[in-house]
């Protein structure tokens, strides 16, 4: 692999696993105050008594979030020199207002949270869980941002040199590319707590322990899971989709696995891209719902493949068409299992269900495989460009670092995060183990 393909994957690899966690913790952070403000409304200790438990694995998945993060913030230095030197003026605004957000903002208010709950009595430890929500939700925004520029640059110019200087703030934070894909993003963060929270809660009640609470648990999982999954697929799946149309048109055809312009055109569930050949085979297709769900129309013209130069085409168009399906399949099967546990929890029979219990308890994984599949349809989509239309791939690493010494890092990032997960599911099953306490030192 050269040089430039280990640059890829190792930033690939870190930026994979440190998102496991910010999309936990801000999930987490959003069931957090929903159980808070209903401990207050319906004076009910049993919410407390959740939200003490998750305030804690919040607190955990935290940790491990700022500590996987550093590496990817050297890494712009060390393995994306150029890339830092020619757009650091413009992107260097949001990754530091992220910064203080997410070091001073959240770690100042977790202490609050998870430490001074008597100290502070109900309403003000509501409000301090309220300001964490904020602080990890203004943190994955200015991210956001900084991603939005680099699929829809705008509010820069840039010098003779190449080099790019921000002219309109407003612009790089009112990017329209950047409000779509926060709404979808957080949509997919709070899925992932959603699905958190009802498998230990499904998990308690299989084991027929902390019975009152974890069904009280499982509820709010279920009702707020079920508003998530829908609101991923419509409306911020439906405008992310439509915005990769407009702006990213060869990357809407090869997502798709549209390699021929056509009306009427269909929309592929199941098949396999045939790049050399350019065409999907085994295809299970549903006619015209391309073009429906793209203009509203079903007979309009949707552009395919070959309308675009080959220079144009996405490097790994097969990944790319799979990681878009994965995602969108995981959302539509978080659809159907959360509608149906909230249709049964309103009937009453949801608790009494195992068979539902397991599926809610093993489903666990699939929202971080889900946003994962997400997040590479983004970033495969956007090649062969760092910043879409203004700085290619190739021309954003650093030439002085070699294949051999990036392998090296790599393999030593792959050793390191391997005893962080370790450590990780050592202090989960603990808290697991421990159970839902009703107070600190119980």
């Amino acid at each position: 692999m050269t040089a430039l393909g280990l640059h890829r994957f190792q930033f690939a690899f870190t930026i994979t696993y440190h998102y496991l966690f910010p999309q936990l913790t801000m999930g987490l952070a959003l069931v957090l105050v929903v159980l808070k403000a209903l401990a207050l409304y319906r004076r009910d200790p049993d919410y407390d008594v959740a939200a003490r438990f998750w305030t804690r694995l919040l607190g955990v998945a935290f940790v491990m979030g700022v500590v996987t993060g550093i590496p990817m913030e050297f890494q712009f230095g060390t393995n994306w020199s150029r890339f830092s030197r020619i757009v650091g003026g413009v992107i260097g605004q949001t990754l530091a207002m992220e910064g203080v957000f997410a070091f001073f903002l959240e770690s100042s208010v977790l202490y609050l949270v998870l430490f001074q709950e008597e100290r502070l009595g109900p309403r003000r430890h509501f409000l301090a869980t309220a300001a964490l929500c904020t602080g990890t939700w203004l943190s994955g925004f200015f991210i956001t941002c900084t991603n939005a520029f680099m699929q829809h640059p705008q509010g820069f110019v840039q010098d003779a040199q190449g080099v790019l200087h921000l002219t309109s703030f407003s612009e790089l934070l009112l990017n329209p590319w950047a409000r779509i894909e926060y709404a979808h993003t957080m949509v997919g963060a709070s899925i992932t707590g959603a699905f958190t929270v009802a498998a230990v809660g499904a998990f308690y009640l299989l084991q027929e322990r902390h019975v009152a609470v974890a069904r009280k648990m499982l509820g709010v999982a279920v009702v707020m899971g079920t508003a998530a999954s829908l609101a991923a697929a419509f409306p911020t799946g439906d405008a992310q989709a439509k915005a990769v149309h407009e702006y990213q048109p060869e990357t809407f055809a090869a997502m798709e696995g549209h390699f021929h312009t056509e009306r009427g055109a269909a929309m592929t569930l199941v098949g396999q891209p045939n790049v050399e050949e350019q065409r999907i085979d085994n295809p299970i297709q549903i006619p015209h719902l391309l073009s429906f769900l793209t203009h509203q129309r079903w007979n309009t013209e949707i552009k395919g493949l070959t309308e675009f130069p080959r220079e144009r085409w996405p490097d790994n168009i097969a990944l790319l068409y799979y990681a878009y399906h994965v995602m969108a399949g995981l959302g539509s099967l978080f659809i159907g299992l959360m509608s149906a546990a909230s249709m049964l929890l309103y009937l009453g029979k949801l608790f009494r269900l195992r068979p539902l219990l397991w599926a809610l308890m093993l489903a666990f994984p699939l929202p971080f495989i889900a946003n994962t599949a997400g997040w590479l349809t983004a970033e495969l989509g956007r090649q062969p460009w760092l910043v879409r239309d203004v700085l290619r791939t190739s021309a954003g690493s650093s030439e002085n670092v070699s294949s051999g010494s990036t392998l090296f890092s790599l393999l030593g990032f792959m050793g390191l995060y391997a005893m962080l997960s370790l450590l990780f599911f050592l202090i989960v099953s603990k808290l697991l183990q421990r159970g839902l306490v009703a107070k600190e030192g119980a």
